[in-house]
């Protein structure tokens, strides 16, 4: 009988222990596990240099996650040493949930993507805001200074294999499904937020208000 204090109790046959976890689907041979190093070498700066796109993963000291997407042209996110790189901030909806868990705790995971490239790059690390005008300056796009940036104290890398790239078909056009009858953002701010704005009536704000400026 499904228990409403358990929000799993639908589910009958599951892990619950490392030695279960690894009696069920293996462990990783030792080549796998010496693949992640602890700087950035000349794999993982060509790598991040052709990544137009990136998603940050955070977490409060309460434990709620956090997974933000970050684009830009190709190059966008600046290394800055073995150990040091820095990702600039561009205008949004102000919500700001990355940063605000970063203020919390500094404790950062990023993977980086390159349209058609199966493999992503994983880094993790720590992270803290920053206003240092010399490097903002650098992250210029079209005219446009970021206000502020992360970097990034990096402690991990890896390359991950492309086998969910490949699963999905992610970069084959020719399996993209249309998806213009979906919702977008505004249609999901009207519904979840229950307004009682019209989509045009919330575009024209959101304009007027510069969420929806690209840079």
């Amino acid at each position: 009988m499904p228990d409403p204090g358990n929000p799993f109790s639908d589910f009958t046959d599951t892990i619950e222990t490392l030695e279960q976890l690894e009696a069920h689907a293996g462990t990783a041979p030792e080549k796998v596990r010496v693949k992640e190093i602890t700087t950035l070498d000349d794999l993982c700066r060509d790598f991040i240099a052709r990544a137009p796109f990136c998603l940050i993963a955070t977490c409060d000291p309460d434990g709620v996650l956090d997974v933000s997407p970050k684009g830009d042209p190709a190059g966008f996110v600046r290394v800055l040493s073995d150990t040091l790189l820095a990702i600039p901030d561009r205008p949004g909806n102000r919500r700001l949930d990355s940063y605000h868990n970063l203020l919390k705790d500094p404790r950062i995971g990023l993977i980086f993507l390159i349209p058609g490239k199966g493999e992503t790059l994983r880094v993790s690390g720590e992270a803290k805001i920053v206003k240092d005008a010399a490097l903002l300056e650098t992250m210029r796009v079209d005219g446009k200074v970021p206000s502020m940036a992360l970097a990034v104290h990096v402690t991990r890398a890896f390359m991950h294999c492309p086998k969910a790239m490949i699963r999905s078909k992610i970069w084959q056009p020719e399996t993209w499904k249309n998806a213009d009858d979906l919702g977008d953002i505004g249609d999901a701010m009207i519904k979840h937020g229950k307004l009682t704005q019209s989509p045009e009536a919330l575009l024209e704000e959101a304009t007027s208000e510069g969420l929806l400026r690209l840079y």
